[in-house]
């Protein structure tokens, strides 16, 4: 397994993280066991980082990790790394009521999810989104404080501008940011990404498939369950997904000349972006799990990036990446 270090202060990890939100929640139904299975496979192809939310599914998806790393051979167990973002606030019925960054509450977040994870630390530990009545230095002064006693090894970011990277980073060492980065979310290469490598600070990249819209997988008719988040998603909608999955069959064209799959091609232009961006792959099956390890393999050339572009050029998709609600909890 090809590896990658998580910016100047963080870990070394497999070049490919697994993303399990998908597990548990927002994308339909899933079958506890394949996913156990999945993690596992993961594992013992050399995956090492492990990305969860101790909102999905309220601790669900942390249960099953813990679940998985229990069930897993013990150097298998032992080489798992765990990244986990906290702070969103849920009810009964699944709603969303905000984020809470405060110090007591980072704390109490973390007691919760070692717990559920049934480990004695957290790997990176991150804000999943900023808490617009807390100033990013107290949130991430909580998190120093932790890595301090050791029940955390390394501080993450999740969707924040430069200006809050920066002021985070002046605080303590940042390891890494999570944000959504693909061919059709380019948002930070602007800004954000500059201000990362100017600071050290490492990318883990989800939404590599922009949640199965640019996998060649999916299709116009598909069906979407009233719980799986893309019924809801502005790129999923009417003309905007026809436009967009024409856009994965010209990408489509390409990765067929290279013998490679459309997730194949889409997942290596992710990596071809820097050493410094390590992308996660939600794959809740050990086939799509086996189809995203061999991008690993898939070497883009000059030629075939400027293909891509042409193919697929900046601001190409129609449609935001999440509804105006979801949006708003974003920084800009």
């Amino acid at each position: 397994m090809q590896t990658r270090s998580l910016g100047t202060t963080g870990p070394q990890v497999s070049a490919l993280g697994l993303g399990c939100m998908g597990m548990s929640a927002l994308y339909g139904e899933a079958d506890r066991a394949e996913s156990i299975a999945t993690v596992h496979a993961a594992l013992e192809a050399g995956v090492t980082l492990l990305d969860t939310g101790d909102f999905y599914a309220m601790g669900h998806n942390e249960l099953l990790i813990g679940e998985a790393l229990r069930t897993a051979p013990a150097a298998r167990r032992e080489q798992a790394l765990v990244s986990v973002k906290f702070g969103a606030l849920r009810d009964p019925d699944g709603g969303w009521s905000g984020y809470d960054g405060r110090p007591a509450a980072v704390k109490n977040f973390a007691a919760y999810s070692l717990q559920r994870l049934g480990v004695d630390h957290i790997d990176v530990y991150r804000l999943a989104r900023l808490d617009p009545d807390v100033p990013i230095e107290e949130t991430v002064g909580a998190i120093a404080e932790l890595v301090e006693k050791g029940y955390v090894r390394h501080i993450g970011l999740s969707e924040v501008g430069a200006r809050t990277i920066r002021r985070a980073a002046a605080t303590a060492p940042i390891a890494d940011l999570q944000i959504e980065y693909s061919l059709i979310s380019r948002g930070i290469e602007d800004e954000i990404l500059p201000a990362t490598r100017e600071l050290g600070i490492g990318i883990t990249a989800y939404g590599v498939l922009s949640r199965g819209l640019i996998s060649g997988h999916f299709t116009q008719d598909r069906q979407l369950a009233p719980n799986d988040f893309r019924a809801h998603s502005p790129r999923f909608q009417g003309e905007n997904l026809r436009h967009n999955l024409n856009l994965v069959e010209a990408l489509r064209k390409i990765a067929e000349g290279k013998g490679v799959t459309v997730a194949q091609i889409a997942i290596a232009w992710v990596l071809s972006r820097g050493e410094d961006i390590v992308p996660l792959v939600g794959a809740r099956r050990r086939d799509r799990l086996a189809e995203a390890l061999g991008a690993l393999d898939v070497t883009l050339d000059e030629a075939d990036l400027a293909a891509i572009e042409e193919a697929v050029p900046p601001g190409a998709a129609a449609g935001e990446r999440y509804a105006a609600a979801q949006l708003a909890q974003v920084e800009r």
